[in-house]
């Protein structure tokens, strides 16, 4: 996914009101841009982290900026949760993620389960349809990418609903896409959300697959490279 306008540096002052930060640019300006990340994001919001914003001239807008990558020293780490289906989608149509290839149609946010949405929808006449649930996973815990940072009956009941789907003869895949490029491997969060891990283990144990790739961000662009190891026990 390339980024259409060249993206806003500063240093990071603070997030606040969960959709809010504040950011210092390199002229000693401060703005304060929408932030989409609705979790926690710990480990990414220390004050002067370099952050990097997207400029926006929608004069509907009220925020004119959006909070894209941190730079947490390791890596750069994407937090915009609106790119992470985007990229997986990409990825798949330019057959980068070879579990995913092969199907004849792709399409995204399609309705399903209970007033739910699947990210991407896959289909071939000569393969059962196939469910891709994508979260963007932007916790690490020593060479750990984690999910989710913060408590999510939301993500439960994608697990759920995924599982449903496999009960039917469909084929469900949970996709964490690490926006970072400094994990060895995936492992669910237990210590964060413990149902959301049993779950997780459940959901497994009845048939939905799990796959995990890595990033590679620029200022430029986010690139799926890796694909990581799932350690579930």
């Amino acid at each position: 996914m390339n980024f259409t306008t060249p993206l806003i540096q500063g240093k990071l002052i603070k997030r606040y009101k969960r959709f809010f930060v504040d950011v210092e640019c390199n002229d000693g300006s401060v703005i304060t841009g929408h932030c989409a990340n609705t979790g926690s994001m710990k480990g990414l919001l220390d004050e002067g982290n370099t952050a990097y914003l997207t400029p926006n001239d929608d004069p509907k807008r009220k925020l004119k900026f959006t909070l894209e990558m941190l730079d947490v020293g390791s890596s750069l780490v994407g937090v915009h949760t609106g790119r992470p289906n985007h990229i997986v989608a990409d990825a798949i149509s330019n057959v980068e993620i070879p579990e995913l290839a092969g199907y004849a149609t792709l399409k995204k946010e399609v309705k399903y389960g209970q007033n739910s949405r699947i990210d991407i929808f896959l289909t071939d006449d000569n393969k059962p349809d196939c469910y891709v649930e994508v979260k963007n996973t932007t916790l690490r815990e020593g060479d750990a990418a984690m999910f989710p940072d913060a408590v999510t009956s939301r993500g439960l009941k994608h697990l759920h609903e995924l599982t449903d789907q496999v009960k039917e003869g469909k084929r469900a895949v949970m996709f964490y896409l690490a926006q970072r490029s400094d994990c060895a491997y995936f492992s669910p969060a237990d210590h964060i959300d413990p149902a959301y891990g049993e779950g997780l283990r459940q959901a497994v144990d009845a048939g939905v697959e799990l796959l995990c790739y890595a990033c590679t961000l620029t200022p430029e662009k986010i690139s799926i490279t890796n694909k990581l190891e799932i350690h579930l026990r």
